[in-house]
């Protein structure tokens, strides 16, 4: 898989992450990347993703766009069969290579982008909306009194 230590950087635009862009309000921006693919002190070939981004989202409580700052840093342990995953060290997630042994690295980095991304995008900052409720201390008036007034008559 790995036979020497190799170092790849560059930038992508957003526009390239064809799955990512579906979370995305639009595709303006780019991405800064690096790969590093190596072997551990085990012997162990990995590959350490960094990324770096800020994605157009938007946020889920003022429904306004706004760049959620991404920054991933993972290192991924190559194996070619799930039972390698239980030799691999515990700060490493597996990565299943296919059987030509080939990566795209434009996919490593958008499938951490992809990860990275919030559950609920929220801008850190919005503010939360006005309160539309009415206070718990007003007296709010009983709606069977007139009921009760009509029962009182009645009799």
């Amino acid at each position: 898989m790995v036979s020497a230590k190799r170092y790849f950087e560059g930038t992508l635009p957003l526009a390239a992450f064809t799955r990512l862009r579906d979370s995305l309000v639009d595709a303006e921006g780019e991405c800064r990347f690096s790969l590093e693919f190596g072997r551990d002190a085990m012997n162990q070939a990995f590959v350490e993703v960094r990324a770096e981004a800020d994605l157009p989202m938007q946020c889920q409580r003022t429904l306004e766009r706004y760049l959620q700052p991404v920054k991933v840093v993972q290192q991924l342990g190559l194996i070619s069969s799930e039972a390698q995953e239980a030799a691999l060290p515990e700060e490493m997630e597996p990565l299943l290579v296919p059987e030509g042994g080939e990566l795209r690295a434009i996919d490593l980095v958008e499938d951490e982008l992809i990860l990275a991304l919030p559950v609920v995008p929220i801008n850190p900052d919005s503010s939360l909306p006005e309160s539309v409720w009415p206070l718990e201390d007003e007296v709010k008036p009983n709606p069977f009194t007139v009921l009760s007034a009509l029962k009182d008559h009645k009799k």
